[in-house]
Order: C-alpha cells, then structure tokens, then sequence
C-alpha cells in the first residue's frame, strides 16, 4: 500500500463556524502533521452556521476558502454535507434523512449545493449518513431513500464528484444492495471501520469494494469509550490488508468526535497508521 495519505476529519477539532475558527483548525491539522482535511461544510444547526455551508460560502469565496486550506500545506480529502432528518421515537441519529418525505425538498436542495461547493473547490467527495437503509425495499421508507440517492448521485455525477454514504448504519448487504439500484457513478461509499464492528470490518470491506473511495480512520475501546486509531478493538492489520487487496488508494481520515484529549489522540492515531 506505501506510504498512507492520511488526512483529519477537521470537526473532531470542534466547529468551524467563521474564518477565525477555521484558521485555528488548519493550522493545529498542520501541527498534528497530516496531509490533508476532510471539511464540513453545511449548518450544525438553524442557530450555529458553518462558516463553508454551499449558501454562505459563495462566488469567490469558495476559491479564497480553497487557498486558505492550501496555504497551509494541506488538501481537501473530501467535504461532509451531514444533515438531520425528521427523527420518530425510538430512530437513531441522524434521523430519516432522506428517507422521509417531510421537507425532503431542502435537504435535497442543501445536498446538492454542497456537491457543488465540492466540485468548484476542486474535491470528488462529499460524505453523509442519510439515515438508515430500510433492509425491506418494499417499504416505503426505502423507496424515498433510493430516489433521494438516485437524484443526488445524478447531480453528483454530472459534477464529476460522489455522493458518499458512510458506512455503520445497516448491514454492508443492505447498503451494497442500494448501490446496485442506484448504480451511478456519482454514488459511492465512506468507509468508517469503527462503525462497522457489529457487522464485520473485512467483510463489510469485501462487499463494499467497489465503491470504497474515502476511509475515516476511527477506533473505539469499549473501556475508555475513546476512538484513538490503533487502541480499541478495530482490526487493523486483517483491515488495512483487505484494503490492499482491493488497491485502495485514497484517503484516511482520521476522526476522533469524543471531544476527551482529541489532538493528542489524533496524533497517537497517525503514528500508528504510519507503520503501514
């Protein structure tokens, strides 16, 4: 595999709601020493902006935000364009994203402005949980979420960029049988092996392969509840030769949203990734 291009996930240093904090953010990925930053880049929230949300970083700004991240010595990995759906009781976050039908207009909207922003500032990658996978595809549910997927991944497709699902919220079947119906280009997958350790990280791998464009390099210890890369119960040497085998190439991304010790844990993860 050679040397890693390994990158951070740029909210596990917390929001970058202006340039101020987007600054701050840059220049501690540079300090931790990576190469590149994955970036968020829509509103945490109706009451907290991101400084990068595709309606507020606009016309030249888009290219000023790019050399900024450039002048740091850094690229962009990809973008995360994660937004929250209507939530019923009993749902896990981020919700029914896009499997609801309750103004699923906006986040269509928002989602594809966010491609957009991607494609003018030069990435191939944009990453979300859109909810749950239905494992019925005779639901309803499931339907509303393949058409969702089939509208963004032909958006995405004609940018030339992807829209990524991240791993972790259904089995590797379900979510490979939606890449099948989708079948577009512009619809390919994040991979987060944390995520998947209830269902199996090679395995998943395996289904998964073909459409395995970006990684999130994130553990989890069942003791300290903490995610430093290399001391939970991820398998890494068995996943980081299934990647192998499949000639991955792209970005590892490391992420760490515990908010306990993150800089220190971000370091400790990238030195333990720099022994593949």
């Amino acid at each position: 595999m050679g040397s890693l291009k390994i990158g951070l996930a740029l909210w596990s240093l917390g929001p970058t709601r202006n340039e101020s904090e987007l600054k701050v953010a840059l220049e501690t990925a540079r300090e931790i020493g990576v190469r590149g930053v994955q970036l968020w880049c829509v509103d945490y929230s109706s009451s907290e902006p991101c400084f990068l949300d595709p309606d507020r970083c606009v016309g030249v700004e888009r290219k000023r935000a790019l050399e900024l991240v450039e002048s740091y010595g850094l690229e962009i990995t990809g973008f995360c364009a994660q937004l929250t759906g209507p939530t019923d009781p009993g749902m896990p976050w981020p919700g029914s994203a896009f499997s609801d039908s309750r103004d699923l207009e906006k986040r269509l909207g928002k989602t594809m402005r966010a491609l957009e922003l991607a494609s003018e500032m030069g990435s191939t990658v944009v990453t979300t949980h859109p909810g749950e996978i239905p494992s019925d595809s005779s639901t309803s549910k499931y339907k509303v979420m393949l058409n969702s997927c089939k509208t963004l991944a032909k958006h995405a497709e004609q940018l030339g960029v992807a829209f990524c699902i991240e791993t972790g919220q259904e089995q590797a079947e379900v979510l490979r049988h939606l890449l099948e119906e989708v079948g577009s280009e512009g619809l390919k997958v994040n991979y987060d092996p944390a995520n998947m350790l209830r269902y199996g990280v090679v395995e998943g791998v395996r289904i998964l392969a073909p459409w395995i464009v970006h990684t999130h390099a994130k553990d989890y210890n069942p003791k300290t509840r903490r995610a430093t890369v290399g001391e939970g119960i991820v398998p890494w040497n068995d996943y980081m030769n299934a990647l192998k085998s499949i000639n991955y190439s792209g970005w590892f991304a490391l992420e760490d949203e515990t908010g306990i010790d993150v800089i220190e844990s971000l370091k400790r993860g990238k030195a333990f990734l720099e022994k593949y």
